[in-house]
């Protein structure tokens, strides 16, 4: 039994990864055509139902993804940014919420206000997942990525608690405000507070115990699971757990990360989380036969229609308030209209139309139970679920491909206020150079007098000094500093190809023991790395 299963993961993942890299080929992002491959395999003749256990999804799923995003979150943007993205991710879940309830009970015969607040807590926030992969290799205002990318670490929780009040108010008969609001910063402080005491004290511990990158490694695997579960545990939010957790060990992460560790974790998260994502959008796909089959009260061309309208209602609503929390502010205050140019009308509609809706949304609704605790159904439990599953498809789907298009149609470029991130790293490295060789010449200048290693260290620094001038000149021209940037890159990987070519012919001389031959191949790949970047795509 347990070989059939392993047998079975097996051939999942396998697919998995083959549909990828044809979706990688079609130039589809991967959670549109995983959820789209999805679909089609659920409607082969034959095929078991797959249901997704929502307790899995926001147990084992959820922690990883949202710890994984909140590491390499910039504090530096979402401090820059944290009015757009506190105002996105709380202000228009709520907003959201409202009008999804009162047009939902409004349409849907039976359907009272407190289960269209459920359906609206399920469906209010976007997926950060699809988002980023969607707009990943676009060149778009880095402004809109580090919104999107912000609003994503927060809305989840901020969802979450709408659907557990509104859950919480079916179930009981009656909902009081006052109370709601209380328990809902009650459970926002709570979990922030938990997250980030449960990453001062790991940050805390791992530097005062002796370890080495698997420990610390497995550490990092661990602890999102215990902010979770930690703050779950005493009621609180552990999205926000999770999410605070990872800023404070991200950004404290140099007191108790060799460099070894952090080469290591990181590429161990990125497969970790890369695996977790492919999963759930494959699995959103495969669930079709599950939610048709609980449309028993419902036909199928109305819980479409219903699905359209409000869905249409969702992305119509988050559209109207983006340029509300861009204008406003703007037109209000004549001290942003002397400082700051108007804003760009693009922003806030890229903004809108990359909110696309995925597996918290999906694992939400599923989350809701079949049976009130009296023994009686749950009430329109079908077609809260099936207008969920079909906006996840409009969203993720529809927008998802339109995208790319909509993108180059709007010809959105970057800010010109801003320096080029080419032209930030030379200066950062200019500046990281300079510090060595002050280190240098002040502590060990008699030193490399006598020891010609240390010597050729000073000359090596001093030669990149140079080379660092050169290249900012040349950034005078951006397109001279592109041609020249790319003759440069194009040497240098023919001269590490042809010490790997010498490498590989020394292997079969036999002459060097087998792990020397592999640590220098291992610094080939870290010099071919720095002009490549570490990017799987």
């Amino acid at each position: 039994m347990i070989q059939t299963y392993v047998i079975i993961g097996i051939a999942v993942l396998l697919s998995v990864m083959i549909l990828v890299l044809i979706g990688q080929k079609l130039k589809v992002a991967y959670p549109i055509f995983l959820v789209i491959a999805g679909l089609i395999v659920s409607l082969i003749p034959g095929m078991p139902a797959i249901e997704i256990e929502p307790d899995l999804v926001f147990l084992i799923f959820l922690p990883p993804i949202l710890f994984e995003a909140a590491w390499f979150t910039s504090w530096q943007d979402f401090h820059k940014w944290r009015k757009q993205i506190f105002s996105m991710a709380f202000g228009l879940v709520f907003l959201t919420s409202i009008v999804v309830a009162y047009l939902s009970s409004s349409i849907i015969p039976g359907l009272t206000v407190a289960m269209g607040f459920l359906l609206g807590g399920v469906n209010s926030p976007p997926d950060a997942v699809a988002a980023t992969s969607v707009l990943k290799h676009m060149k778009i205002p880095k402004k809109i990525t580090n919104i999107l990318e912000g609003e994503s670490l927060i809305n989840d929780a901020s969802s979450l608690i709408v659907f557990k009040f509104a859950l919480a108010a079916v179930i009981s008969g009656q909902f009081i405000f006052r109370e709601a609001i209380g328990s809902f910063f009650t459970m926002a402080i709570g979990g922030i507070a938990i997250g980030l005491a449960t990453g001062l004290v790991f940050g805390k511990f791992l530097r005062w115990i002796p370890s080495n990158s698997n420990i610390d490694t497995v550490f990092t695997l661990i602890v999102p699971y215990i902010m979770y579960v930690g703050a779950e545990h005493f009621h609180f939010s552990g999205v926000l757990s999770v999410v605070a957790g990872g800023l404070v060990m991200s950004y404290n992460s140099h007191c108790y990360m060799s460099h070894t560790t952090r080469i290591q974790a990181g590429s161990v998260w990125s497969v970790l989380v890369f695996l977790m994502n492919t999963i759930i959008f494959i699995l959103i796909g495969l669930e079709l036969p599950i939610v048709i089959a609980g449309m028993e009260e419902y036909s199928i061309s109305e819980g479409i229609l219903y699905s359209i309208v409000i869905g249409g209602a969702i992305i119509l609503t988050r559209i109207l308030y983006s340029y509300a929390v861009m204008y406003f502010p703007w037109f209000l205050s004549k001290k942003m209209q002397a400082t700051t140019p108007r804003p760009d009308w693009r922003e806030p509609f890229i903004i809108s139309f990359a909110a696309m809706r995925g597996v918290v949304s999906l694992a939400a609704a599923l989350a809701i139970p079949a049976f009130l605790p009296n023994g009686e159904a749950f009430p329109h439990r079908n077609i809260i679920l099936f207008v969920t599953f079909v906006i996840i498809l409009i969203t993720l789907v529809g927008q998802g491909l339109m995208i790319t298009p909509l993108l180059k149609l709007l010809k959105m470029k970057e800010s010109g206020s801003e320096l080029p991130e080419e032209k930030q790293e030379v200066i950062l490295v200019k500046r990281l150079k300079q510090s060595a060789l002050q280190k240098l010449e002040s502590d060990f200048g008699t030193l490399a007098e006598t020891n010609s290693l240390v010597q050729h260290q000073k000359n090596r620094l001093t030669n990149e000094l140079v080379m660092m001038t050169d290249k900012s000149q040349c950034m005078a021209s951006a397109a001279d500093y592109a041609a020249a940037m790319s003759e440069s890159k194009d040497v240098t990987r023919q001269l590490i190809q042809e010490q790997r070519n010498e490498l590989h012919r020394l292997k079969r001389e036999r002459i060097f023991d087998d792990h020397v031959l592999r640590a220098v191949e291992m610094q080939l790949d870290f010099d071919e790395a720095k002009i490549t970047g570490f990017s799987n795509a």
